[in-house]
This record gives C-alpha cells, sequence and structure tokens, in this order.
C-alpha cells in the first residue's frame, strides 16, 4: 500500500469477507490489523490479494 486510496481498497476487500468485525489498514507502516471471527483469515487474506495486493503468511 502507498496511499489512503490503497488503505480504502484494502480495506473494501477485507470487508467482503462474511465475519470480519473490524479492519485498519495503515499504508504508511503497510500493516492490516483485522478482527474477525475464528477461521475467516485465510478468506481475508485471499480477498486482500484478489484486490490486487500482496499478503505475506
Amino acid at each position: 500500500m502507498s496511499c489512503t486510496g490503497c488503505e480504502e481498497r484494502v480495506t473494501n476487500a477485507a470487508e467482503r469477507v462474511e465475519g470480519l468485525r473490524r479492519v485498519d489498514a495503515d499504508h504508511e507502516t503497510g500493516t492490516v490489523e483485522i478482527t474477525a471471527d475464528e477461521g475467516t483469515e485465510d478468506a481475508v487474506r485471499a480477498s486482500i490479494h484478489e484486490a490486487g495486493y500482496d499478503v505475506p503468511a
């Protein structure tokens, strides 16, 4: 992520996943923090990846 637009795209991608409670994307640190129901982490990672962003394991 390199800008606030990236933050919005990552946030929107994560929010498509059922069970997501909170997402906080920060382009300055290159991090995304989520709070979600157990077992949804892989789905959130996949959704962000499909939006065009690398997601480390």
